[in-house]
């Protein structure tokens, strides 16, 4: 069975599981997170402690995953509000050419499966995005989206965020 990819420059937390053909450099993950296969987790992202990062997830620079957040499968992240491969003159874009945008997924939130959250946006503390989702702004805390893209389906309530 193959070993993650795991670069020298990750700072991994106590008790971390990182499962087969996962590709981590540069970033850090809390203790007791798991990471499952098939992810890749680019430098500078963060992820907090108690996690599960689902398989075939995609979290790239400029992500802050809080604590005891869920990620579901084949999730994907977004940087750049403008990709481009080249400039306007044709010539190849460098780490000059482009504006890293951040994203913050608070503590306890849940994303579900084929996600895609454009970036520079807020998923709020024990928010829950259903599977299959475009999020293209803010999730309030405590609120369900889903859809294409994400719209508010209802509020949780109770102390733990959860339906009541």
């Amino acid at each position: 069975m193959s070993e993650p990819m795991v670069a020298d420059d990750v700072t991994l937390g106590e008790g971390v599981k990182v499962y087969p053909f996962s590709n981590l450099y540069g970033c850090t993950i809390g203790d007791r997170t798991r990471v499952g296969t098939f992810v890749e987790i680019q430098r500078g992202a963060q992820i907090g402690c108690d996690c599960k990062i689902s398989s075939h997830s995609f979290i790239c620079e400029g992500v802050t995953i809080e604590d005891g957040v869920f990620i579901g499968h084949n999730v994907t992240f977004i940087n750049d509000r403008y990709p481009r491969a080249v400039n306007a003159d044709g010539s190849m874009q460098t780490d000059a050419d482009w504006t890293l945008e951040r994203t913050l997924v608070e503590t306890r939130a849940s994303v579900g499966s084929s996600t895609t959250i454009l970036c520079g946006l807020t998923i709020g503390r024990g928010a829950v995005v259903g599977a299959g989702s475009v999020v293209t702004k803010d999730v309030p805390a405590y609120t369900v989206v889903a859809g294409v893209p994400a719209r508010v389906v209802r509020k949780l309530e109770g102390k733990d965020g959860r339906t009541a």
